[in-house]
């Protein structure tokens, strides 16, 4: 048994967790615990989804600031506030991104999928060398709405090896030019939502955080995901996925995120050299 899982059994977790901590310059991987098991995606799988809509951008293929307008039937329930709105909006398609990494947007994320295509997609995952990640449909769609795959209870998956390791490309600028590579981390630098990695950043006397994080987080019943930049002394690529909680709230003090947040900076700080 390997350290996260002791901790997390010692606090009482019980659920599966895998974890993968990558050097964000030499790739060299500093942790790793069930690094290929494949989890749901949850809202982790909004990072791909972005890269693969500004690599569009780069080729000519989606106008960032091209409109589509919101229609009544797009808006989806769960994380975001499109679906609080009226149809009839126009949004750009920088503010559909914006909308889906910063507060998480389920029809701005459906929005992008329609666009791009899903099996344009699921190809894309491949030629970014992800294996494990696969989208099987649109977001938080009615029964009645859900392709073959989804009724089947199939449900959009990745791992952690495969999220630290676009993180890393992504910080590293391999996979975008400097201008979209730039966009992409600022954006998630101001994600919103930052339950596991954000929760544990040391902060200086007035709580502003010591280290930036670009991150990606996502929820679903018993699911506990956060996927990150973390520009510790030692800049990290980090992904910490999670299964078979037990806390069903979606809360600020859900206790399997609490729990998984301080077990990983039980050992992100060595990784990290935030200690001698």
């Amino acid at each position: 048994m390997k350290a996260l899982e002791r901790e997390l059994r010692a606090r009482g977790y019980a659920g599966t967790a895998g974890l993968v901590v990558l050097d964000l310059q030499t790739g060299e991987t500093l942790y790793e615990e069930h690094a290929d098991r494949p989890f749901p995606a949850a809202s982790t799988i909004k990072v791909p989804l972005l890269v693969l809509a500004l690599q569009a951008a780069e080729r000519g293929e989606l106008v960032l600031t091209g409109r589509v307008t919101l229609q009544a039937e797009d808006r989806v329930p769960g994380a975001g506030v499109l679906h609080e709105l009226e149809p009839g909006l126009a949004l750009s398609w920088r503010d559909v991104l914006t909308l889906m990494i910063v507060v998480s947007d389920n029809t701005a994320t459906n929005l992008l999928i329609e666009q791009l295509g899903l099996e344009a997609c699921n190809a894309g995952f491949r030629a970014l060398g992800l294996r494990a990640t696969r989208l099987v449909g649109p977001l938080q769609l009615p029964p009645e709405r859900r392709n073959a795959a989804q009724r089947r209870g199939e449900r959009n998956r990745t791992s952690a090896r495969e999220q630290a390791g676009l993180l890393r490309q992504l910080g590293r600028g391999d996979l975008l030019g400097p201008e979209h590579t730039g966009w992409a981390q600022d954006v998630l630098f101001r994600q919103q939502v930052r339950p596991l990695i954000g929760r544990g950043v040391p902060a200086d006397a007035e709580g502003v955080p010591l280290y930036r994080l670009a991150s990606k987080s996502g929820e679903l019943r018993g699911v506990q995901h956060d996927v990150a930049l973390l520009h510790t002394p030692r800049p990290l690529a980090v992904a910490l996925l999670s299964e078979g909680g037990t806390d069903p709230r979606e809360h600020p003090d859900n206790l399997d995120a609490l729990t998984l947040s301080a077990v990983l900076w039980t050992l992100l700080p060595a990784l990290g050299r935030l200690v001698p």
